[in-house]
């Protein structure tokens, strides 16, 4: 919870009262490695905040596991869609590694967004955030070769680099996996 906190803080004024509203309306849970939290055909009940940990999101594409999201510490995720219109999702979420969450239900979600401007304000920035990366993204895959993908995620994300597995990585770029391993051996030199 602290550092989510933290987060909040660094982007808001937050009083006392806010504070004990979120500490209120949101929940911590650990939970192991190897974890799903969401899979296809069930609906999103929370979004969630990764205190600590790697968490990935991915999709079975006719028999192919396609890895689209590679949440960092410090970030939010949830499948919006389903979160959003309470429907089923086609998304796996999964914990990689074990992990400390902070989650929020939908009814705790939308009393938040209603009585606290403050908790609207940081789902409209963290909103704003999320699109800006998946544009980038989108931007990446059209101009930078795999090469240049995996550069750029390196340096953006040393401890995903270190910590998450060749496929996840390569399928999460685009890259085959055993050109992500050239790749990478071609850098060590």
């Amino acid at each position: 919870m602290k550092n989510l906190l933290n987060y909040i803080n660094t982007r808001f004024f937050v009083s006392k009262e806010v504070l004990a509203l979120l500490e209120k309306y949101l929940t911590t849970v650990n939970v192991p490695a190897q974890t799903k939290l969401l899979e296809p055909g069930k609906i999103e009940r929370y979004v969630y905040f990764l205190s600590k940990g790697i968490v990935k999101g991915y999709q079975n594409i006719d028999g192919k596991l396609v890895v689209q999201h590679l949440v960092p510490e410090h970030d939010f995720f949830t499948s919006l869609d389903s979160f959003m219109s309470e429907t089923p999702s086609s998304d796996y979420y999964e914990t990689i590694t074990d992990c400390t969450l902070v989650k929020i239900s939908k009814p705790d979600f939308i009393l938040l967004q209603e009585s606290t401007p403050i908790w609207a304000e940081l789902v409209k920035t963290v909103t704003n955030e999320h699109l800006s990366c998946k544009l980038e993204r989108v931007k990446d895959f059209q101009i930078l070769t795999a090469k240049e993908r995996y550069l750029k995620f390196q340096n953006q994300y040393p401890k995903l680099a270190l910590n998450v597995s060749v496929d996840n990585i390569a399928s999460f770029l685009g890259i085959a996996p055993q050109s992500l391993s050239r790749i990478r051996k071609q850098i060590a030199f």
